[in-house]
């Protein structure tokens, strides 16, 4: 008998991985939290039934996230992360050195436990000594703050349940005043390709053009994500981000990444057509 992964992506498109053995099943306060083990992918992290990360493809979401805004801002001491349970983002970020702080809000603690125990290679830097983590509502928690943090980093779920008070115009305009006069906000800004995962990203978007003076969105291709292409908003108070990226200075850092490059980083705000419309139709 084989057993199979399926995720619904619109009424009439589904994903499916073959799956070796569930290693993971449980109920939180806020939502299902699974991981599946299979030959393709490895090992996959799913909430609610929705794919989070899978071991083969993860590199891409969480160096996109991370790497893009440190290329861009010069001196990122003291970071914010909402979501990010699984380690990823804390993993790429922990290979700066100048960073002091890194605070890490995540609503489940159950993620963070399960991804500890199954996940090692996203979760593998979670015990950094500058890693401190806030179990609460991200939304709640960026409310006090104000002129605190060079970046913050939102890497929230879909915009229901859990992630839902991440994508509004309050929590935005929250990040703006949390940002020092020279920070940067990276958010995850949903699939542009299917009907119902546009609209969302159109919203998100509309909410942080009426929060930033610039605001940019760039995009990656993430196999396990709806339809496989997928945006990421870079918001700031001050760097543009294709502008005022220092190749130089972070090309010599010799950081080792799979996916992203400089010269990647530069290419990927240079978006289809297509996506273009649907921004300035909301800008």
């Amino acid at each position: 008998m084989q057993l199979w992964f399926t995720e619904k992506h619109t009424p009439h498109v589904k994903l499916s991985i073959q799956v070796d053995r569930q290693l993971f099943c449980g109920q939180s306060e806020f939502q299902r939290v699974d991981v599946f083990d299979s030959r393709e992918f490895g090992r996959f992290l799913t909430l609610d039934g929705y794919m989070m990360l899978t071991e083969k493809d993860e590199f891409i979401y969480h160096e996109m996230i991370v790497h893009v805004p440190m290329a861009v801002h010069p001196n990122v001491r003291h970071a914010l992360v909402i979501g990010a349970g699984d380690g990823g983002v804390i993993r790429e970020l922990t290979q700066y050195q100048s960073i002091e702080r890194i605070d890490l809000v995540e609503i489940d603690e159950l993620v963070v436990e399960v991804c500890k125990k199954y996940l090692p290679k996203t979760s593998c830097c979670m015990d950094d000594e500058r890693l401190h983590i806030y179990f609460e509502d991200g939304l709640k928690f960026i409310r006090r703050y104000e002129d605190e943090y060079d970046l913050i980093i939102v890497d929230s779920t879909d915009p229901f349940g859990p992630g839902e008070g991440l994508f509004t115009k309050e929590f935005y305009g929250n990040c703006f005043k949390a940002l020092k006069a020279d920070g940067i906000m990276v958010n995850q800004h949903e699939s542009p390709f299917y009907q119902e995962d546009a609209q969302a990203m159109q919203r998100a978007h509309k909410r942080i053009v009426e929060s930033f003076p610039i605001s940019r969105v760039y995009q990656a291709h993430i196999p396990t994500y709806p339809s496989g292409h997928w945006l990421f908003g870079f918001a700031s108070k001050q760097y543009h981000p294709v502008a005022d990226i220092r190749s130089a200075k972070w090309n010599a850092l010799g950081l080792q990444t799979k996916y992203y490059n400089t010269k990647l980083h530069i290419g990927s705000f240079a978006l289809p057509n297509y996506v273009e419309e649907m921004l300035k139709d909301v800008e």
